[in-house]
């Protein structure tokens, strides 16, 4: 059966402004970057046809100005290995989707049906944004002077003896080169107010990346800017995959009018060998986290139809506009209470009689679930809520768990998942994830610089962790797939926390040989002082 299409509609951007699908940090990062330009707003680019490799060389010969002593065959391999997103690397049939986002005027270069963020661009900017006392403000002003370092915020043209690195140098000259032939302008117009957004489920998310954001940002000087622009996509995607799975917890139990908070926890198992006691740990906390996407598509379709519904009663004039134009989270979920019943239930059955017809059209042979569902005598719009979700619950879980799955950056640098061909999923902890971690936890406020580095005890640094994150290394989250930790679990906590301090060393930072818990001390890589 083909349900109409306001029935199947789904994504609410009070939950999240991602259209769940796969996607690649480095084209979220790309779309990203245009909204740092242009104060929130993506870009709209006129361009006549998708550029190639070739596009690209040929730019880079036909400007020897700016590209002095390029040899063909060089720039070539240096451009496909250095500088550009390719959609099927190495293959016969690669094509370009951009440059990789190691400036701001990248986005300039992609080709948008390569290049496709999903949304996730915009509730990157959106979570910055909401950020407390104007902090996420600050933040993005921050990242937009990073991104665009080397480059005159009123004429775009390249800043004289600006200190840049030969790769982010090419790219300014690049986007010179074709600056004029170019026609990029903010969507909605360069005028264009903006518009309030939603803000993200639980403030908290916001507040946590922002500080991050900055912290990691302190590290500009320090850090070549190729490796930190890896960092914060990382840190990017990390954060974005923590705020889907808490609200994974979060909506259903708002829906459901229960007080509840993203205190989820998650173990991660260190070494990333699969079959360990550890790694089994790991897969049964990851397997109850993405067993509540059934639960979460039937929330979320509840809040999208509950926002059908106030819209419903605005036009009856038995509700107010909302102020900002759009209702909150919180003011949908209680029109669940006993003051509209009635209404609700007339809207349910608008909309079941809908479900009913598009039913009795179909030529496929008539489905169970809805008899069955019908025969739990629940109330009208419970009913239509529970029918759509039976219908689309397949549907969208696998794409959740495909976005999911990618923000965790499953199987790749900076992992927090990994799935082996055959089995499971499990929580991990990368070491290109542990190094931006520590960047950020190594940090501590105050000296003339604003923060400065310090030694940390690595039991504190795991406590950090558990209570900043919510990772655990050390001991079992309270729930979550976990219950008592009984003795074996013990021994597998032991090894956990071995294989952690052996991780420390082979990424460089800690070097005490010393078994004794409390002496072992994580040293900063790079050294600030106080």
């Amino acid at each position: 059966m083909t349900l109409h299409r306001g029935d199947r509609e789904f994504r609410h951007p009070g939950v999240t402004h991602v259209d769940y699908k796969q996607v690649e940090m480095d084209r979220v990062l790309t779309a990203f970057l245009p909204r740092l330009w242009w104060g929130g707003a993506p870009s709209v680019l006129a361009r006549s046809a998708d550029l190639s490799v070739d596009d690209f060389v040929d730019t880079v010969h036909e400007h020897p100005r700016l590209f002095d002593g390029f040899e063909r065959d060089i720039t070539r391999r240096w451009m496909e290995t250095h500088l550009l997103d390719l959609v099927n690397r190495g293959k016969s049939n690669q094509m370009v989707a951009g440059l990789r986002p190691l400036h701001g005027f990248t986005y300039r270069f992609r080709n948008s049906r390569r290049s496709r963020p999903a949304g996730v661009d915009e509730q990157l900017y959106a979570m910055i944004q909401h950020a407390s006392d104007g902090k996420g403000i600050e933040a993005l002003r921050y990242l937009k002077e990073f991104f665009f370092a080397g480059v005159d915020a009123n004429t775009e043209t390249p800043k004289l003896g600006a200190e840049i690195d030969v790769e982010t140098q090419a790219l300014i000259n690049l986007s010179e080169a074709v600056r004029k032939d170019i026609t990029d302008r903010p969507a909605g117009g360069k005028d264009r107010k903006s518009h309030p957004s939603h803000p993200p489920l639980y403030p908290g998310a916001s507040d946590l990346l922002v500080e991050d954001v900055v912290r990691l940002l302190f590290h500009k000087h320090l850090i070549p800017r190729s490796v930190l622009v890896d960092y914060l996509k990382i840190l990017f995607a990390f954060h974005l995959a923590l705020y889907h799975l808490q609200i994974m917890k979060l909506l259903p139990a708002r829906v459901k009018g229960e007080q509840s908070s993203p205190n989820g926890g998650f173990f991660l198992d260190v070494a990333g060998i699969p079959g360990t006691p550890a790694a089994q740990l790991a897969e049964r906390g990851a397997s109850v986290w993405y067993g509540r996407i059934p639960e979460f598509v039937r929330a979320t379709f509840c809040l999208k139809k509950l926002d059908d519904f106030a819209w419903n009663l605005v036009k009856l004039n038995r509700l107010g506009k909302p102020p900002n134009g759009f209702f909150k989270v919180e003011d949908l979920v209680t029109l669940l209470g006993p003051a509209h019943s009635a209404e609700r239930s007339r809207f349910g059955e608008v909309r079941m009689d809908r479900v009913l017809e598009s039913s009795r059209t179909s030529e496929e042979e008539p489905d169970s679930a809805i008899a069955r569902i019908q025969e739990l005598g629940l109330d009208p719009f419970t009913t239509y809520i529970d029918v759509i979700t039976a219908y689309r619950v397949r549907f969208h879980r696998q794409y959740i768990t495909e976005c999911l799955d990618s923000l965790l950056l499953k199987n790749r640098p900076g992992a927090m998942i990994a799935q082996p061909r055959r089995g499971g999923r499990r929580f991990v902890l990368d070491s290109r994830l542990l190094e931006v971690l520590l960047q950020i936890a190594l940090l501590r406020p105050g000296g003339s610089q604003g923060f400065h580095t310090a030694p940390l005890r690595v039991d504190h640094f795991l406590a950090i962790l558990r209570d900043r994150y919510g990772l655990h290394i050390d001991r079992l989250p309270l729930g979550d797939g976990f219950g008592q930790t009984g003795i074996t679990d013990q021994a597998a906590l032991r090894e956990n926390v071995r294989a952690f301090t052996a991780r420390l060393r082979e990424i460089g930072f800690y070097s005490d040989m010393s078994d004794a818990y409390l002496t072992q001390t994580i040293t900063p890589r790079y050294v600030v002082p106080a």
